[in-house]
């Protein structure tokens, strides 16, 4: 796929207009190379790996591949956490960004930035939030049985781990701040690691988090357990600055939803993600009305 017709237009005409101005002015460099010129696209992805190093291996071959069917070179930066990425695209810093539910809602909110489409995962575009604790644990109905314990949350900007299970227990009545011994800020795989050696009681993650783990050995499944799930949540969003070209917008989603639904025969996404389904409208409402509910975003 190449770069949408009006918006190749649009370069190609701006490019003769820099050769004619140089010209005027004696300029002896080639019209040829100011013409084909490509641009360079500024993507993002969240922290969604133990390390940096990690997030990069993992998803710049789908950012490599959605550059080269546009026609574009690509610059990536990993994020060190959801609030930054969020300001980043909210402010136009960032062109593209692959992130969680609660950074595309905050980038909408502060700077209009809009989805484009939901990933995959296991074929599915949803996801749930969860609490672990370690194996041997007495929590049977939480929260109801868990008032007390230490109880971490991860980083505020987090949807699994942080917005959503605040909301619900607010629902419930429950101020998590002052029903449990409270922490907060660290990021998912510390929750894991932390249940996993007995320094928490309870923590918030996200089950893709924890299949990934557990997958690369990082954790073993015997020691911990999931003691809450949350409904079904809106998987990550691809999500795009407010003032980008339209025409390389609808190019940019065009190639995204392309993508095959199935990663390992593609190479292009992170183990078990399949593909990537249009974003609605609504498909980000749960998210939206929970960072209301908590005076995370504008009324």
């Amino acid at each position: 796929m190449s770069l949408g017709q009006s918006y190749q237009r649009r370069l190609v005409s701006l490019a003769a207009i820099a050769v004619l101005a140089l010209t005027g002015c004696g300029s002896s460099g080639s019209s040829a190379d100011t013409a084909t010129e490509r641009p360079t696209l500024r993507f993002a992805v969240g922290p969604f790996l133990p390390s940096p190093a990690d997030t990069r291996s993992a998803y710049e071959p789908f950012f490599r591949t959605i550059a080269e069917k546009v026609g574009a070179d690509y610059e990536l930066e990993v994020s060190s956490d959801y609030a930054g990425l969020a300001v980043s695209l909210a402010s136009g810093k960032t062109d593209l960004a692959w992130m969680g539910p609660f950074g595309y809602v905050l980038a909408a909110d502060k700077g209009g930035a809009e989805a484009i489409a939901t990933v995959e995962y296991d074929g599915k575009p949803v996801y749930k939030s969860i609490v672990v604790a370690p194996a041997d644990t007495k929590v049977m109905d939480y929260p109801r049985d868990a008032k007390g314990l230490r109880m971490s949350f991860a980083e505020t900007a987090s949807t699994s781990g942080w917005l959503i299970p605040t909301y619900l227990l607010k629902q419930e009545g429950i101020d998590p701040k002052t029903y449990f011994d409270y922490s907060e800020g660290a990021a998912h795989p510390a929750q894991e690691t932390a249940v996993a050696n007995n320094k928490v009681d309870l923590a918030t993650d996200f089950d893709r988090n924890r299949n990934a783990m557990i997958d690369a050995g990082t954790i073993k499944a015997e020691q911990s357990k999931i003691v809450w799930t949350s409904p079904d949540l809106p998987n990550d969003a691809i999500a795009v600055r407010k003032d980008l070209d339209p025409d390389l917008k609808k190019d940019l989603t065009a190639a995204v939803l392309a993508v095959e639904h199935d990663g390992k025969a593609n190479g292009l996404l992170p183990k078990r993600y399949t593909g990537f389904v249009a974003a609605e409208p609504d498909t980000y409402s749960l998210i939206i009305d929970a960072a209301r509910d908590l005076g995370k975003i504008g009324k």
